[in-house]
């Protein structure tokens, strides 16, 4: 294990230099506060973790409230319905990704993204790396496999990849079923399942659904068109003192972590930490690097968005326009 901190430290060290310079290099409108104190709700499609760590960031050291803001951190859960609720009016503002956005929309809800994450997508398949397995294709070639059915990434793997050889079960979250069975494979995030089960005494291996061919962006800020349209002030201050938050986590995580840990029991705060180190490379990547962190492309939405049309989840494909914002 403390070869593992002192392997972290190292790549956390060179990348806080990296972040300096990328959020440098594109660095934000400096005054985006409000006339007066707003209230808004930001719902998480998951339990408090790293991934959400620039969003915590920005409430605890004040970011939010030197903008005026005011913001509500919603913890989610499996299945979480955030779009559902952005759509509703219920919540202001939400974390998806871009593929449940582009099926949100197909589907007649308002719904559009404004700060992407994860320029990679940190979804992937944990393995017990004692059965040697050499590709995603052979995690299903036997064993037991937990994956939320109805997923578009296992739609995208079972079309790929013959899966018959294994037994797909439904994920229910957490690693016990991992730790107890060394046949055993499930989904998770590379920044938070892996790192949990290293803690508890097991060696996985993971391979990420993005090196497979599917690649959403992850941990999408999101809003819906109409409360954009009515309040663009409130929506631009939102995306700009995120922005500051998320700079502030990859530079100094810890402050943040130690809160979160405080509300996710079941990850301690050694984890936090090296899971927030581990996703830099996710987030700063050579598309933020041109573009800044939290910026998204066209050509990214295009592509997603005509994945989802070769799987038949959506029918057509909207223009990327109306799937995105850059602020």
């Amino acid at each position: 294990m403390a070869r593992i901190r002192k392997k972290y430290l190292i790549s956390f060290l060179s990348s806080v230099l990296l972040v300096i310079g990328i959020f440098s290099a594109h660095a934000k409108e400096k005054n985006a506060k409000l006339p007066a104190l707003t209230s808004v709700k930001l719902a998480l499609n998951w339990v408090p973790e790293p991934e959400f760590g620039g969003f915590y960031a920005a409430e605890q050291s004040g970011i939010y409230k030197n903008s005026n803001l005011r913001v509500d951190l919603l913890p989610g859960g499996a299945g979480s319905p955030v779009v559902q609720m952005i759509a509703a009016g219920k919540v202001e503002f939400g974390i998806s990704s871009a593929d449940d956005v582009i099926i949100a929309r197909s589907k007649g809800a308002d719904v559009v993204a404004l700060f992407a994450v994860y320029q990679t997508s940190p979804t992937g398949i944990m393995v017990h790396a004692s059965r040697g397995l050499k590709s995603i294709g052979d995690v299903f070639s036997s064993g037991t496999v937990a994956i939320q059915k109805g997923y578009p990434f296992y739609d995208f793997l079972r079309k790929k990849y013959k899966t018959e050889g294994a037994k797909i079960v439904p994920y229910k979250g957490g690693i016990t079923e991992f730790l107890n069975d060394k046949n055993f494979a499930q989904q998770c995030f590379v920044t938070a399942e892996p790192a949990m089960a290293r803690k508890k005494g097991a060696n996985p291996q993971v391979f990420m659904v993005a090196e497979a061919g599917f690649n959403p962006y992850t941990s999408v800020l999101v809003t819906s068109g109409k409360y954009l349209k009515k309040n663009p002030e409130i929506v631009k201050a939102m995306v700009k003192a995120s922005y500051d938050g998320w700079k502030l986590y990859l530079a100094a995580p810890q402050p943040a972590n130690q809160w979160m840990s405080t509300l996710n029991k079941a990850m301690d705060l050694e984890t936090f930490n090296e899971v927030a180190y581990m996703q830099t490379s996710l987030i700063v990547t050579d598309e933020s690097r041109k573009g800044g962190v939290g910026a998204m492309t066209e050509k990214r939405w295009n592509d997603m968005a005509a994945a989802l049309v070769d799987l038949k989840i959506i029918r057509e494909a909207q223009p990327a326009k109306n799937y995105f914002i850059n602020f």
